[in-house]
C-alpha cells in the first residue's frame, strides 16, 4: 500500500504518477458513491467531497506537469498504440483550466442548491463523471478512446440537465439532448469504423500522415472526405456548431443554472482542445510526407465554413432572446465558432517555409481565449444564477435597475459582458486580437497557395462583422441593468456569489489593461512540446516545438513518414 501511494505522488517514470489527476478523480466519484453509505446522504457533504477532489485534481496536475516540459507522453497502454492517453502541456493546461472552473460551479451550487438538493450524492457522481470524460477528450489521439471519451461526458451530461426529475422543461431538454447525441455518436461512429477500414489503424496520429499522401494523390478522396466529415460530426455536437447547435438552447434553458454554466464552458473547451489536437496531427504528418499546404485547402475551407456559420448564426439567433439562459446559449454558440475558425489553420513551419516565424500559433490564440471565456461565463452566470434566484424570473427584464438594486453584481457583469463583445479595456478584447491575429498571419503565410489566404482573411470580416451584431443583445442586458428602472425592490446578494462575480470582473480588467503578454506566453508555453509518436516516424521529432526550431525540409528523406514498418516494429 505504501509503495503504491509513493508511485502516486512521486515523480517517477510510472503511468500511475503521469495519470494520476485522471485518477483521482476516479477517486472522487468513488468517495462520493462510498461516503453515503457509511455516514448517510448529505448534499453539503457530497459538495466538500467534489470540491476536494477538484483541489486534489489541480494538485497532482500541478506536480505532473514538470514531467512533460519538453515532451509528451502516452501511457496506460501497449507501446503500439500510443496515442492512447497522452499526458503533455495541451493536457496539463486543459486540465487545470477546466478543474478552476469546475470549482467554481462547485461554489455556485453551493450558493444556490445546497440547502435544497435532496440527491446530492447523486448530482455530483454525474457532475464528476462528465468531467473524467472531458479530461479524457483533451488527452487522446486514439479514435476509439476518442469515441468512449466523447461518450463519457455526454452520458452523464444527459443525466445531468434531468436532473429535475419533476420539472417538465428539464426533461424534455434532456430528451431532445439524448436524441441528438445518440444521432452524433452513430454519425461520429460510422465515420471511425471508415477510417479503421481505410487506414487498419485507430491511431490517429499514424493515419493522418497517410491521409495526407492521398489526399495530395487523390486516391479515394470521396470515401476518405466522408470518413473525416463523420468522424468531425460527433465533435462538432459536443462544441454545439452548426447544423449540431439544436440542442443547445433548449438545454441550457431546461437545467439547473448552475448545470448551464458548467456545459456553457467545458464541453465545448474539451471539444475544441481535441479538434486542436487533430488538425495539429495533419499539418506534422503533411511535413513528415514532404507536402505542401495546398492538400488542406479543402478542409480548412470546410471548417471556415462551419465557423463562419455558426458564429452567425449564434450572434443572429440571440437576437430574440428574453430568456437570459437561452440568450447565454446563443452567445456559447456564437463563440464556439470565433474558437473553431482558429481550429481552421492548417499552421506548420515545414508547410510556411523557411525563414517564416510564427508570432501568434492559432494554438496559443484558442488556448488563452478558452481561459478568458471560462472566466467570462462563470462572471456572467454568477451574477444571473443570484437574480434569478432572487426574483424567479429568468426573464432580462429581471435585470432593470440592477445597477441600484445591486451594484455589487450589476459593475461585474458590466465588464463580463464587454468582454464578451470583445471590446478593452477588458481581456475579452486581448482573446479576439489574438485569434484574428493568427487569422491575420496564417493569411500572409498563406496567400500563394489557392485560396487559403483568402480563406482566412475572409474569416477575420466576418468575425469583425460578427462582433458589431453582439453588441446589440450583450448591450441589451446592459441598458436593462443601468438604463431601465422599473422600480423593483433592492436586494442583498449572497457575499461569496458577490466576491466570485467581483472577482471575475476584476480579473477581465487587470489582464485586460496590465497583464496583457503574460496570458499569451502562457498559453504559448502550453501550445508547443505536444505528444508525437516516435515509433510514427524515422526522423527524430518527438515534439511540436522541436520542429518549430529545426524549420524542418520537407525535401529531406529522413523526414518522410514509414508508418507501416514502424507499426510492425510497435505490434513486435
Amino acid at each position: 500500500m505504501d509503495t503504491l501511494l509513493q508511485n502516486f505522488w512521486t515523480p517517477t517514470s510510472t503511468d500511475l504518477f503521469w495519470f494520476s489527476p485522471e485518477l483521482a478523480l476516479v477517486g472522487t466519484i468513488v468517495m462520493l458513491l462510498v461516503v453515503p453509505i457509511i455516514m448517510g446522504k448529505s448534499a453539503r457533504t457530497s459538495g466538500r467531497i467534489a470540491l476536494f477532489g477538484t483541489v486534489a485534481t489541480i494538485v497532482l496536475t500541478l506536480r505532473v506537469a514538470g514531467v512533460v516540459q519538453t515532451q509528451g507522453i502516452s501511457g496506460l497502454a501497449p507501446p503500439a498504440a500510443a496515442g492512447m492517453l497522452i499526458l503533455d502541456n495541451l493536457a496539463i493546461y486543459f486540465k487545470i483550466v477546466l478543474m478552476l472552473f469546475m470549482a467554481g460551479i462547485i461554489g455556485l451550487w453551493f450558493i444556490g442548491s445546497a440547502e435544497k438538493e435532496r440527491n446530492g450524492p447523486e448530482f455530483f457522481v454525474i457532475f464528476a463523471g462528465s468531467a473524467l470524460g472531458m479530461v479524457l477528450m483533451a488527452g487522446t489521439l486514439n479514435l476509439l478512446m476518442m469515441a468512449i471519451a466523447i461518450e463519457m461526458a455526454s452520458l452523464p451530461s444527459y443525466a445531468i440537465v434531468g436532473f429535475k426529475k419533476r420539472n417538465r422543461a428539464a426533461a424534455e431538454a434532456s430528451l431532445k439532448y439524448v436524441v441528438f447525441g445518440g444521432i452524433s455518436a452513430a454519425i461520429m461512429l460510422y465515420g471511425i469504423s471508415l477510417l479503421y477500414g481505410i487506414f487498419g489503424t485507430l491511431n490517429f496520429a499514424h493515419i493522418a500522415p497517410r491521409a495526407a499522401v492521398m489526399l495530395h494523390e487523390g486516391q479515394n478522396t470521396l470515401i476518405l472526405g466522408f470518413a473525416l466529415i463523420c468522424t468531425l460530426g460527433g465533435i462538432l455536437f459536443k462544441i454545439a456548431a452548426v447544423p449540431f447547435h439544436f440542442w443547445c438552447p433548449d438545454v441550457f434553458e431546461g437545467a439547473k443554472i448552475e448545470v448551464t454554466a458548467w456545459l456553457s464552458v467545458s464541453s465545448k473547451a474539451a471539444a475544441i482542445v481535441l479538434l486542436l489536437r487533430l488538425v495539429d496531427a495533419f499539418s506534422v504528418g503533411a511535413v513528415s510526407e514532404g507536402l505542401s499546404a495546398a492538400i488542406f485547402n479543402n478542409l480548412a475551407l470546410g471548417l471556415a465554413i462551419i465557423a463562419a456559420i455558426t458564429c452567425t448564426w449564434g450572434n443572429f439567433a440571440a437576437y430574440r432572446q428574453r430568456n437570459i439562459k437561452r440568450l447565454l446559449a446563443y452567445s456559447s454558440i456564437a463563440h464556439a465558432g470565433y474558437m473553431l475558425m482558429a481550429c481552421s489553420i492548417f499552421m506548420h513551419p515545414g508547410l510556411l517555409g523557411a525563414g517564416y516565424s510564427i508570432g501568434q500559433s492559432p494554438m496559443g490564440a484558442v488556448l488563452v481565449y478558452i481561459m478568458l471565456y471560462a472566466i467570462m461565463n462563470l462572471g456572467v452566470f454568477a451574477v444571473a444564477a443570484m437574480v434569478i434566484w432572487q426574483t424567479g424570473s429568468e426573464d432580462i427584464d429581471a435585470f432593470n435597475g440592477l445597477g441600484r438594486r445591486s451594484a455589487w453584481l450589476a459593475v461585474p457583469m458590466l465588464f463580463c459582458l464587454v468582454s464578451l463583445v470583445g471590446l478593452p479595456p477588458f481581456a475579452g478584447f486581448i482573446g479576439k486580437y489574438w485569434l484574428l491575429l493568427a487569422l491575420g498571419e496564417a493569411g500572409t503565410a498563406y496567400a500563394s497557395v489557392q485560396s487559403l489566404g483568402t480563406i482566412y482573411w475572409t474569416l477575420i470580416v466576418i468575425a469583425g462583422t460578427n462582433t458589431l451584431i453582439s453588441l446589440f443583445f450583450y448591450f441589451r442586458i446592459i441598458k436593462a441593468m443601468f438604463l431601465t428602472d422599473d422600480g423593483q425592490p433592492a436586494f442583498t446578494p449572497s457575499i461569496t456569489g458577490a466576491t466570485m462575480a467581483n472577482l471575475c470582473g476584476i480579473a477581465l480588467l487587470v489582464m485586460g489593461v496590465f497583464y496583457i503578454q503574460q496570458p499569451r506566453d502562457m498559453a504559448e508555453k502550453y501550445a508547443t512540446h505536444l505528444f508525437q509518436p516516435a515509433a510514427a516516424m524515422t526522423h527524430t521529432m518527438t515534439t511540436t516545438q522541436d520542429v518549430y526550431n529545426e524549420k524542418p525540409n520537407a525535401a529531406d528523406p529522413d523526414f518522410r513518414l514509414t508508418t507501416i514498418d514502424h507499426e510492425q516494429e510497435g505490434a513486435q
